[in-house]
Parts: C-alpha cells; structure tokens; sequence
C-alpha cells in the first residue's frame, strides 16, 4: 500500500492499524493518484495506546463524524481535547505522538496526505521565512472553512486523473502555509504565546483557566498576561473569547445545532453567556445572526 518515492510513509509500515480502523476509501487504490494520499478511516470506539509516528508531510485529519473525547501525549503532559464532525486537525510534521480515547459514537476522519516535496515548493515559491507548522496546526485547530469544505469532497473526485490529485495538493499546501504567515506573532517570548493560543484552540469546549492556560506556556500568571498583551494587543481573556465567538457563527451558519449545543460546543456556560458575548463583539444575539 504505502509504497510511492513521494511520500514519507515509512514510519507506518510497522504500525499495525487493523484493529483500529478500517480504512473505506484510498485514492492510491481507488483512484489511482499518486500525487495526494486521501484515505477515509472507520474507528474503533475507543483506544488506550495508539502510538502515531511522525512524517514529513503534511498530513491533515478531518472528523466527520463522532463525538470524541481524545487525551494527546507529544513530549510533554497529555492533552484532552473533544473532536466533533467538522474539527480539523494539522499534524506537526516529524513530530509523533500517542493517543487515547473514547467516542460516543460512531467515529470516521478523512486523512490527506500532501508529500514534503509539494509543501517545499510552495514554500519556495511564497518566498520569505521557513513555515511556522506549530502556529499553523493552532490555527487550523481553530476551524478553516476552506480546507473543511475541500477535504469532505476529495473522495468524491475519485473518478478524475492524477492532474486533479496534483492541483489539489498544490492548493492545499500554498493555502496553509499562506494562512500560516498570519499566525505568526511579534516579540522574543512569541512561542510561549503560541503555546497558549494553541491550547486555548484545542480545549475551546472546555472551562479554562488562565493559570493552566499560563502553565501550559510555562511562565507565571502575571507574566503570561504581559507577555500576550504585547504581543497580540489583547488580554488572553479577551482573546479566548473572541475565538469561541468565531467558532460559534461558523456553528451557526454551518449546522442545524441548538444555540444551547453551540454554546457547549464553544465553551459558554450557558446560552445566555453565549448570547452575551457574541452581542458584545458580532452586535447582534445569536438568535439574529442565523437568519440573517
């Protein structure tokens, strides 16, 4: 299966995946293509160890289906985040982790694979500093309608030749890494507040504290408010807000979900918190904004 020069697969040859997933779709198999790798995966309901290796290429993974709740270990303490359909998720190239989780329904993801030598050549084409993949997989956490909308229908152009597959790839990797250069942020102490946007974009269903938010950047309270401040003009309160907000009209505009689903989904509350806040920095209830 994994056997094309194009892409940095190895790692999986050893990583017995059978009794985890079974795999529904493969446009290697299916449609022959061989300049993007999409596999559709059918999951187990839940999983203790899933050891998954890193590559070098830019591997996206979209939950289509399923409420997840999924503990990540990459180098450091576990990190519980919840995926639902729509969730898009950017792993870090050559960085591996391991998993566990559980889901309360049924579970499926659509994979794609973009080889290193696509993503090299857009980045020599945009030009300018090397690709910040940590900021981009925080931003992508936090939803890309965009890359959504693109990744749910690439199974369906099975019945098309290579060139699409070859366009495609090229597409996605110029729009991440162009998206990309928007996320980085200004100032020595950058990294740490990467690290809490990243954190406030992955858990942005759960309560949060600033003192975990602050321990997850290792620096004080005090400092990591500071710090932030500086560098997005924004207290991280503020900041942590306004990405709930945006998550909730994209729910709103996008699903038939409830405003009390919605706020759940995005950390509220409750749907009068919701309401508060999106009133606050939209100028309209949430109520409004769908009909609009």
């Amino acid at each position: 299966m994994f056997d094309s020069p194009d892409f940095d697969l190895a790692p999986y040859a050893e990583f017995d995946s059978g009794a985890l997933v079974r795999r529904t779709f493969s446009s290697w198999d299916d449609a022959g293509w061989r300049s993007l790798l999409v596999q559709s995966f059918d999951h187990v309901a839940e999983a203790d160890h899933v050891p998954l290796p890193g590559v070098a290429d830019l591997h996206l993974v979209l939950y289509v289906a399923g409420d997840v709740d999924m503990r990540t270990r990459s180098g450091g303490k576990p990190v519980r985040t919840r995926r639902v359909p729509g969730t898009l998720e950017l792993m870090v190239p050559g960085r591996g982790s391991v998993r566990e989780y559980r889901a309360s329904s049924a579970m499926r993801t659509i994979q794609v694979h973009v080889p290193s030598g696509t993503v090299a050549q857009a980045a020599d084409r945009l030009g300018g500093p090397e690709p910040d993949f940590e900021a981009l997989a925080a931003a992508v956490a936090g939803g890309d309608p965009v890359l959504e909308h693109l990744v749910r229908g690439l199974p369906a152009a099975a019945g098309v030749d290579d060139l699409y597959a070859e366009s495609a790839a090229a597409f996605l990797a110029t729009h991440l890494l162009t998206r990309g250069r928007h996320e980085r942020l200004p100032g020595p102490e950058h990294a740490a507040v990467r690290a809490g946007i990243a954190v406030m974009r992955e858990r942005l269903a759960e309560p949060l504290a600033l003192a975990d938010i602050a321990a997850e950047a290792h620096l004080s309270v005090y400092h990591f408010i500071r710090v932030f401040r500086a560098a997005t003009g924004e207290t991280p309160h503020r900041y942590l807000t306004r990405l709930r907000v945006d998550r909730a009209r994209r729910l709103l505009t996008t699903t038939d979900l409830t405003i009390g689903q919605i706020a759940e989904r995005c950390g509220f509350a409750s749907p009068g918190a919701l309401s508060t806040a999106f009133l606050a920095q939209v100028g309209v209830r949430p109520s409004v904004y769908r009909k609009i």
